[in-house]
């Protein structure tokens, strides 16, 4: 579960001090799933990286499962990353020059998962998002849509409890958004994920049980009916 308690972050810009989040108090519960809505500069990235042990906080505490993520060392917070969450972008990330089946098993790699069990363990996730035909294939053989499943597989082969995903689908068409959130709701049921999500898509924002609003740094949370 997440925690946090009057989550302040600023940044300096200059000779400006820009408030990014203020005061931001939000529990996520496991097996939750948000949706994070706002305007371009609002604090929806702020928030996301806060929840992904990328940044901390001013001001305040993030919790995770009662460990404070502010107070612990990069190192430690480099293995809270590989081991508990798992991160999907809305431009893919993936390495251009290595197969599908090789992006995968980098998300092994800090882990020490070792040779064959990191290759069938990225297999097996490829052939959890139907690209289990797809695993010699680079980058630029897949389309958009494939492209995306592989960083889902990158994200989800590693067993993470927390799935952070910014903008899955804004570099794909509506058909191919729609394939993506299936697919991902889907992974989320499945697994027992918590699952948190910033777009700024109100059709798949009205998907999520529960929707955070955030504007100038502040957040509201609403519930949404039945998914």
């Amino acid at each position: 579960m997440y925690q946090l308690t009057a989550v302040t972050k600023r940044y300096q810009r200059g000779k400006q001090t820009v408030q990014a989040l203020a005061g931001v108090d939000l529990t996520i519960a496991d097996g939750d799933r948000l949706v994070i809505q706002g305007p371009t500069g609002g604090g929806k990235s702020t928030l996301l990286q806060m929840l992904g042990a990328l940044d901390r906080p001013t001001d305040g505490t993030v919790e995770l499962d009662g460990t404070d993520l502010g107070k612990l060392s990069e190192a430690r917070l480099t293995r809270v990353r590989a081991e508990t969450i798992g991160f999907v972008f809305q431009s893919f990330n993936l390495i251009p020059t290595l197969t599908a089946q090789e992006n995968v098993e980098t998300a092994l790699v800090p882990l020490g998962v070792k040779g064959a069990a990191r290759r069938e363990r990225a297999a097996h996730a490829l052939e959890s998002v139907g690209l289990g035909e797809r695993l010699g294939h680079v980058p630029g053989e897949l389309s958009g849509g494939q492209q995306q499943r592989v960083a889902i597989a990158r994200a989800l082969v590693k067993e993470p409890k927390v799935l952070l995903a910014d903008e899955p689908t804004g570099n794909l068409d509506e058909s191919m958004r729609d394939e993506i959130m299936e697919l991902l709701e889907g992974l989320w049921k499945e697994r027992g994920l918590t699952f948190i999500m910033v777009t700024h898509d109100s059709t798949i924002a009205r998907r999520a049980p529960r929707l955070a609003t955030i504007r100038k740094g502040r957040v509201t949370v609403t519930s949404n009916a039945p998914a």
